[in-house]
């Protein structure tokens, strides 16, 4: 069984430094192989990908731009009268990953219409995000990406995001049926809105194409004080084969390279190169 690798989440990583090229290059100087962004687009790509490849760093994620952030936007794909917006984003995505060698895109849902039903708007959200994934999987299979679907939590994080359960992440995915979209497993949130984490890593890991890790409910390191049991689902993953990248989303509780101490344990028990470092 391979070691599991990580990947430093710089949008959340790393507060203390200012810009995301700086936070590229702590990643890397603390052992990490692989970062991940939300949102690159106010870092021109070119001076992101000189960051990352000083300091050795693989990028394996980004996001769709969110939409207008003002107007409260999280992600377009599921927003009825946005499609044209959403489309753009994605054209804006494809660009970054590119520039950055990045072959994943978290091609986001977002919210329920401030004001709107969730049921009564169900249906109708879910007709335009088939039909945005459908155009997203075929732009990206052109140029060999993969998009990526994530249930966030309604509990605590997101009130109004529209996808928020594995199962309805999954039953999508049926539908639109393309191999280039996959789903992104955020142990976070699939705790907070469903619990049963064993049962449901090992039936939707072979449709997984990211894992995303936080303590909860603090949303802090995995070896902060809360519910689960890292060391248990770090070995689950790895006794289930898991192959891709498990990022690290997380609000570290002081500095974050002192709180890095849970990866270090994590990597000079599996004899990794990076457990010197």
């Amino acid at each position: 069984m391979a070691p599991l690798r990580f990947s430093a989440n710089v949008s959340w990583l790393f507060p203390e430094l200012p810009g995301l090229p700086a936070r590229l290059r702590a990643a890397g100087s603390s052992g990490f192989e692989a970062a991940e962004v939300g949102w690159p687009y106010g870092e021109p790509p070119e001076a992101l990908a000189r960051a990352a490849q000083e300091v050795g760093l693989q990028l394996v994620l980004i996001n769709t731009p969110p939409g207008d952030r003002e107007k409260g936007e999280m992600g377009l794909g599921a927003v009825p009268g946005r499609q044209a917006a959403f489309r753009d984003g994605l054209e804006q995505a494809v660009l970054y990953a590119k520039a950055l060698g990045c072959p994943r895109i978290h091609l986001m849902a977002g919210r329920v219409p401030q004001g709107a039903d969730r049921a009564a708007v169900r249906g109708e959200m879910e007709t335009v995000f088939l039909e945005n994934l459908r155009h997203a999987a075929g732009v990206l299979a052109q140029e060999n990406l993969v998009g990526l679907l994530e249930p966030i939590n309604t509990r605590i994080t997101d009130p109004r995001y529209f996808l928020d359960t594995p199962q309805q992440a999954a039953a999508i995915l049926e539908k639109v049926g393309r191999p280039n979209l996959q789903l992104q497993m955020d142990i976070f949130h699939w705790q907070i809105m469903d619990g049963n984490l064993t049962g449901n890593i090992r039936e939707f890991l072979p449709f997984v194409g990211h894992v995303q890790v936080a303590q909860v409910p603090g949303r802090g390191e995995p070896s902060s004080p809360g519910e689960l049991n890292f060391p248990y689902l770090f070995q689950l993953l790895e006794d289930e084969g898991y192959k891709g990248f498990v990022g690290c989303e997380y609000q570290p509780r002081g500095d974050t390279v002192e709180g890095l101490s849970w990866l270090r344990s994590y990597w000079d028990k599996r004899g990794c190169p990076q457990a010197g470092q």
